[in-house]
């Protein structure tokens, strides 16, 4: 093992990247101010600033600049930023996922296709504020990412990591007015792209009082056409050629198509709208708060898949009976609070309210027909979904960050989080309840309500000492204790005693329907970290540290029992929660500049062991997605960062990470697959993330005087192959790796910049995610061919005009 690492440390520093040299602005919540050079990367993610080649974690530092050049919008860009960062590309359906270091055991079918993972093993904040909503990167002067748990420094327990963007803070001497503006077109899509921000900045009292607020708008257009959807759910034909065998059903002459089907084009497009607003109110520079209002609203019309050529369908084409519309509604309140106390320390207080609805529409025929139920007895059969999710979240975290100096440094926290879940859940089957002879005009098939709470409390700390100039030690505590409950229940309308439980026109649960269950746990997670600096430009680090994750109930309405007879889509007493997962992180890193500065690097090597791991599954009865606590993991490898500066004009840049994540325990029905549960086994790879990525720049800057310049930037990115599932066990599949590459050539000046782009300049076409598995491709079902296999595939080519002007 160590001379693995030793021959991947070597190549790391040979590819490596990214840790180019900026000018980054401290932040109103840094705790201690500290001179740096003025070609320095300032990070305060230790509480404190400090210039990044002295921070002594891994921290990648993604600068404002860097942002703008790659054109980096959201989430989803952050993986092409960071090495050991996995986000797969999943359109404005869904809010992307984020993987660290190879921690998540979630097939990609469940986090990728249709929605992103509600249980992320990675805290994100904006700021001091714990985020739980994915606004977009306006107004952002970096972003600092922490691989390896941080809850003994952060309020949110993290199992791999965390994601901190820093935000524009408002100045209350000067007014500022920044605009950027975007139109582009997109290949496989008839509509042109348009996106435009502003950040305004207005001092109201010198020195006390400021208001900065950014306001965006993304239209980008869709690609993914949906060519079969149906004139008259209930009435039209879904197939109007049937057969035995996938071969003989097709979508008929143009004549049947005529009679039951019609266009939707480019239904994945994104229409957004997003502003964030904060107050500055500062007494004096010793007391200060920020109050900041964030709201965003994303619609879409289809999901960024296709349905792999089933029944001859295309690659940017999906083949859903229905249109998929997705709306979702996020809304921030917050209030941070910064009051320095003499010369010994920074008291912080952060409260934060978010509130999140989204409203999903699904083409849920496929989904009935797996469930082997007799539906295709009815000729016209089709059936789409309806699901309304409400999340509440409240946090309270007051921390102390000493600011005395001396050889002792120390923080200290407490943490208050509650998280409230409602969903409601519709499936109707059009014009089936007249076919089957039952009361019920609405076609309401089956309903769900589902009530989830979750409260978790935590302390934590840590303590720093330097025992000389040069070394430093550090240790912290986390204690957390959390309880969650669930509560809900089904019925099937059109079934058993459902019909008489809810009789048209009731949506309501019966309350003889409704049961409830919880669960809590408590635990302690520590820190250990020392650095070394043998120059002002190389030190080391070690890191040895415990993550976790709280555990919960499952968000599915448990089971009534005895079970009735008939149709059941719920949660047996076993199913109903699942404990925290654990992770011990062991991390030998060096970060250093050599050459005078021209080349700057940072290498890192880890080693986490991943227990009682949250693993994606499904319920028995009506094979409902819930989360199981289950087997055993490693995950280790390497990951590297540098720039060299060539010529004062050329820069190169470059990432690399290797990550070999895999089961150390069987684990029996680990997987599920068509009802049918596999076992999973020692050495068998985790999912959802690459084992080898990597990004390549090359910058090129022509000064052209008068603060004028022309700057030409090359980026190739390249993104291993993925798993799909487990091991490949329940019919998974491995998702090819590929490689990207993007351009752009910006002309700046003193007040605006001018840049010419093209994204997936080769327009290449590449799968990044696979819905549920190969077994459902061309299934059969009563001569009728089911659509229930997909593949998320990548944005294709974008090329157009970035337009920014500063006052």
């Amino acid at each position: 093992m160590i001379g693995f690492y030793k021959a991947s440390l070597l190549g790391a520093t040979i590819l490596a990247g990214l840790a180019a040299p900026a000018l980054a602005q401290d932040q109103a919540a840094d705790s201690q101010d500290k001179v740096v050079a003025p070609d320095e990367i300032v990070v305060t993610a230790t509480r404190r600033s400090v210039a990044l080649k002295d921070a002594p974690i891994n921290i990648t530092a993604v600068t404002s600049d860097d942002l703008s050049r790659q054109r980096a919008d959201d989430v989803r860009s952050l993986a092409a930023l960071t090495p050991g960062v996995t986000v797969v590309d999943t359109g404005p359906s869904s809010t992307g996922n984020i993987i660290l270091r190879g921690i998540s055991a979630a097939n990609s079918s469940s986090v990728s296709v249709s929605g992103a993972s509600s249980n992320t093993s990675v805290g994100v904040y904006l700021g001091e504020v714990p985020l739980y909503l994915d606004f977009k990167l306006i107004d952002i002067d970096r972003v600092e990412v922490l691989q390896g748990p941080q809850g003994t420094l952060y309020g949110l327990g993290t199992l791999a990591g965390a994601v901190r963007y820093i935000p524009g803070r408002p100045n209350t001497n000067r007014l500022s007015v920044d605009l950027h503006g975007r139109t582009f077109a997109e290949s496989h899509s008839k509509d042109i792209g348009l996106t435009g921000d502003a950040t305004v900045n207005v001092p109201i009292v010198a020195d006390h009082i400021a208001f900065r607020s950014v306001v965006g708008y993304y239209d980008n257009p869709g690609f993914i056409d949906y060519n079969y959807l149906l004139q008259q759910p209930g009435v039209s034909n879904p197939q109007p050629v049937r057969g035995p065998t996938a071969a003989q059903g097709s979508f008929g002459t143009p004549a049947d198509y005529a009679a039951n089907f019609k266009r939707g084009r480019d239904l994945n497009f994104e229409h957004t709208f997003t502003t964030r607003n904060t107050l500055l109110l500062q007494a004096n520079p010793d007391i200060k708060a920020y109050l900041t209002y964030a709201y965003q609203k994303t619609n879409t019309d289809g999901r960024q898949a296709n349905g792999a050529g089933v029944l001859g369908t295309g690659r940017y084409e999906g083949p859903w009976r229905y249109r998929e519309p997705v709306n979702r509604d996020s809304s921030l309140y917050s209030a941070e609070v910064y009051i320095n106390l003499g010369e010994v320390a920074q008291l912080v207080s952060t409260t934060a309210y978010t509130r999140q609805n989204i409203r999903t529409t699904r083409d849920n025929t496929d989904n009935l027909l797996d469930l082997n139920y007799g539906y295709e007895a009815f000729p016209a059969f089709s059936s789409y979904s309806n699901l309304d999710e409400d999340y509440k979240q409240f946090d309270q975290e007051i921390r102390l960050v000493s600011t005395h100096g001396g050889p002792f440094s120390w923080v200290v926290g407490a943490f208050y989080n509650k998280l409230k879940y409602a969903a409601d859940y519709f499936e109707y089957t059009p014009g089936f309840a007249a076919f089957a002879g039952v009361n019920r005009p609405d076609d309401l098939e089956y309903i769900t309500v589902v009530d989830n709470k979750t409260k978790e409390k935590a302390i934590y700390g840590e303590l720093s000492y330097k025992l000389t100039d040069a070394w430093q030690v550090t240790g912290g505590l986390r204690y957390f204790k959390y309880d969650a409950s669930v509560s809900g229940g089904a019925d099937t309308p059109l079934f058993g005693g459902g019909i008489a439980r809810t009789p048209y026109p009731s949506t309501a649960v019966d309350p003889s329907q409704i049961r409830s269950g919880d669960t809590r746990d408590d635990g302690m997670v520590w820190k250990l970290n020392t650095s070394y600096k043998f120059s002002s430009d190389l030190m080391a680090y070690f890191t040895y540290s415990t993550g976790y994750r709280v555990g919960g109930v499952n968000r599915v309405a448990p089971c009534v029992q005895p079970l009735p007879p008939g149709q059941n889509v719920c949660a047996l007493p076993d199913e109903l929660e699942f404990g925290p997962d654990k992770t011990r992180n062991m991390e030998l890193g060096i970060r250093g500049a050599l050459f005078d500065r021209r080349l700057r690097f940072t290498l890192s090597a880890f080693d986490i062991a991943w227990t009682d791991i949250q693993v994606p599954s499904r319920t028995v009865n009506g094979g409902v997605g819930i989360t199981a606590a289950a087997g055993k993991a490693v995950s280790s490898g390497i990951e590297g960062s540098a720039a060299l500066q060539v010529t004062p004009n050329l820069l190169l840049q470059g990432t690399y990470a290797y990550n070999d994540a895999h089961l150390t325990r069987d684990a029996p029905g680990l997987v599920v697959s068509q009802g049918t549960k596999f076992a999973a086994f020692d050495g068998d790879r985790l999912p959802g993330s690459t084992k080898n990525s990597g990004t390549l720049q090359a910058t090129y800057t022509m000064p052209l005087g008068d603060d004028r310049s022309i700057e030409a930037n090359w980026t190739a990115l390249y993104t291993g192959n993925i798993y799909s599932r487990v091991g490949l066990r329940g019919n998974g599949e491995v998702i090819p790796g590929y490689v990207t590459h993007r351009a752009s050539v910006t002309y700046r000046a003193k007040a605006f910049e001018v840049m010419l782009f093209a994204d997936n300049i080769f327009d290449k076409y590449a799968v990044t995610a696979i819905g549920n598995d190969k077994s459902s491709f061309n299934q059969v079902r009563t001569n009728v061919v089911e659509r229930y296999y997909a593949l998320g595939v990548l944005t294709p080519r974008r090329v157009g005009v970035d337009v920014r002007f500063h006052y």
